[in-house]
């Protein structure tokens, strides 16, 4: 790519301009080109030098302002000349100051003088004003160093693809989550991946093949607790017919699909999967299958490629039967509660999406 393009390409990615296929190709070639990416950290760089610059020319131009302002006004009057600024500046601020002693002493006594000057008590509101400024630079500031950090903690993840890829879930708020054993089964490391393209490592806590239910923790500094979670998960069975929706990243972005429950159990009459009729790919396993309540009611496992739209999903009711026995292995885990009511129902299906997809991840196998 042409160094002038790539520039103008990494200044809209910093400054948001990118619609969201574009963001997902770039930050690709961000993940494998190493050259690339640290390009866009100095860059972004420059950029955050570049408004700190104009801030403080900004600043330096609101006090220029304030004092013509207060002069004009006749809040202020012109220091006399020469010697007698000296004696008028001494006269003045005696209580404060000692006599400068020297040329530089003159010059800092001019400027803490013009200081005291520019904030008189009918101008409070503007020094006040001027006050909040600094402190939204200082946020921004802030804001940045964040920012740098998380570009820092991607640029640590090795650049090699992912071996393998599904979905996963959470089933607690403090960053534990479900997904397919077959989906870690072959994997010697396993991250996830939010929505922000942001890579997390975990740890697995819990396999069962004969279920095929892995329960993974993310064990990341960058990930920070959920209040709360905005589903829950359905012990019970789910009607014939009832539509479903399922959420999952059988590519790069997360993807919705909606369709229906075509039947009560799964291949051959398996009572422990159930079979649903929607669009699904590889990349969707371990994703979670939604009611029109926004309630989970299973886990997308496996796709049947002799049957056209035949898609079976383990019943929720087995994450149960894994956690527990996640308890008993494991004493850690026993506060653990999966979420047992919807905090809020929201019947409108775009609003439920909203509030569930932060909570659905992409798994990545190396």
């Amino acid at each position: 790519m042409d160094d002038i393009l790539l520039l103008d390409a990494a200044e809209r990615y910093l400054r948001g301009e990118m619609n969201d296929e574009e963001r997902a190709m770039f930050e690709d070639l961000r993940k494998n080109n190493a050259e690339v990416d640290q390009m866009v950290v100095e860059h972004h760089f420059f950029l955050d030098e570049m408004k700190r610059h104009s801030d403080v020319k900004n600043f330096k131009n609101s006090i220029h302002e304030t004092h013509n302002a207060l002069l004009n006004n006749g809040d202020i009057k012109i220091v006399p000349a020469g010697k007698a600024r000296v004696i008028y500046l001494w006269n003045r601020y005696k209580r404060t100051i000692a006599v400068a002693a020297s040329i530089a002493g003159v010059t800092a006594l001019l400027f803490s003088g013009m200081v005291t000057v520019l904030t008189p008590k009918a101008d409070k509101k503007m020094v006040e004003d001027l006050s909040r400024h600094l402190n939204i630079l200082e946020k921004n500031q802030t804001h940045t160093s964040n920012e740098l950090r998380d570009v820092k903690h991607k640029i640590e993840i090795p650049g090699e693809p992912a071996k393998f890829g599904g979905t996963g879930f959470l089933i607690d708020n403090k960053g534990l989550l479900v997904t397919n054993a077959h989906v870690i089964k072959k994997a010697s490391r396993v991250t996830v991946q939010n929505r922000s393209g942001v890579e997390l490592s975990t740890k697995v806590v819990f396999v069962d093949d004969n279920m095929d239910i892995a329960i993974l923790k993310i064990d990341d500094s960058l990930f920070k607790p959920f209040p709360s979670l905005p589903y829950n998960i359905k012990k019970s069975s789910t009607d014939l017919a009832e539509p479903i929706y399922i959420l999952g990243y059988p590519r790069e972005e997360i993807v919705y699909g909606e369709g229906y429950l075509s039947a009560k159990t799964g291949y051959n009459g398996d009572t422990l999967t159930c079979q649903v009729s929607v669009a699904a790919n590889p990349g969707n396993s371990g994703g979670p299958v939604l009611n029109k309540n926004g309630e989970v009611i299973g886990i997308v496992s496996t796709r049947q490629v002799a049957t056209e739209g035949a898609v079976f999903a383990i019943n929720a009711k087995n994450i149960f039967r894994a956690v527990d026995q996640l308890k008993k292995s494991d004493t850690s885990f026993q506060n653990i509660k999966l979420p047992a009511t919807v905090q809020s129902k929201v019947p409108d299906r775009v609003q439920q999406v909203k509030k569930i997809q932060d909570c659905v991840f992409m798994v990545k196998g190396y």
